[in-house]
C-alpha cells in the first residue's frame, strides 16, 4: 500500500471536502505555502493519505488539522482521477460534510472562507473543481470522474466513464 501513496510508483490517495453550512461551502484560498500546485486556487479541505488511513480516517484527520473541525455528518460523493503530463496520478475521494462541532481555526495552507454555493463558479477554480461542484448540487449519488490536465488545461473530463464536456464554467 505505500508504494500506492505515491512512496514509488507515482500515485497517491487524497481526500477532499466540502463542508456545508446555510448554503454555503468552506473553501481554503491556497495562499500561503511557497511551492503549491493549488497556489491562488479556492478548494475544498482535505489532503493526502497517511499510511494505513482509511478514506474515512484521513478526512476526518485532516478537516480537524485544517480547519479545528469535527466532523459529525459526511457523506463520500465520488472519486475524481486527476491525470496529468505535469504531475503524478492522484486519486482523490470527494466528500460532503453537513455536520461538525468545534471552532474553526486559521490555517497554515491558506485563508479559509464560508462561500455562498451560488458565487463558487465566480473564484479561481481549476476547471475539473467546476465541474465536481455542479455534480455535488446536481446529483444526490455517488460518482467517478476522470479528469486529464495538460499543464493547467483541462483536455478531457469522463463522467462514470462517458465523455463529459472539459469546461463546466
Amino acid at each position: 500500500m505505500t508504494a500506492f501513496l505515491g512512496k514509488g510508483n507515482g500515485k497517491m490517495l487524497t481526500t477532499l471536502c466540502y463542508i456545508e453550512k446555510d448554503d454555503c461551502y468552506l473553501m481554503l484560498h491556497r495562499v500561503k505555502k511557497a511551492i503549491d500546485i493549488n497556489h491562488d486556487k479556492w478548494i475544498g479541505v482535505g489532503g493526502h493519505f497517511l499510511a494505513d488511513e482509511s478514506p474515512e480516517e484521513c478526512l476526518l484527520r485532516e478537516v480537524k488539522e485544517e480547519t479545528g473541525l469535527t466532523l459529525t455528518s459526511y457523506s463520500f460523493r465520488g472519486l475524481i482521477t486527476f491525470i496529468s503530463d505535469e504531475w503524478q496520478t492522484e486519486y482523490m475521494c470527494l466528500y460532503t460534510a453537513d455536520g461538525f462541532t468545534g471552532t474553526l481555526q486559521e490555517c497554515d495552507e491558506g485563508t479559509l472562507e464560508w462561500i455562498p454555493k451560488k458565487d463558487l463558479m465566480r473564484l479561481s477554480l481549476w476547471e475539473g473543481d467546476k465541474i465536481f461542484l455542479k455534480l455535488l448540487e446536481e446529483r444526490k449519488g455517488f460518482f467517478s470522474l476522470k479528469l486529464r490536465y495538460e499543464g493547467d488545461r483541462l483536455a478531457e473530463a469522463v463522467l462514470d466513464g462517458a465523455d463529459c464536456k472539459p469546461s463546466a464554467g
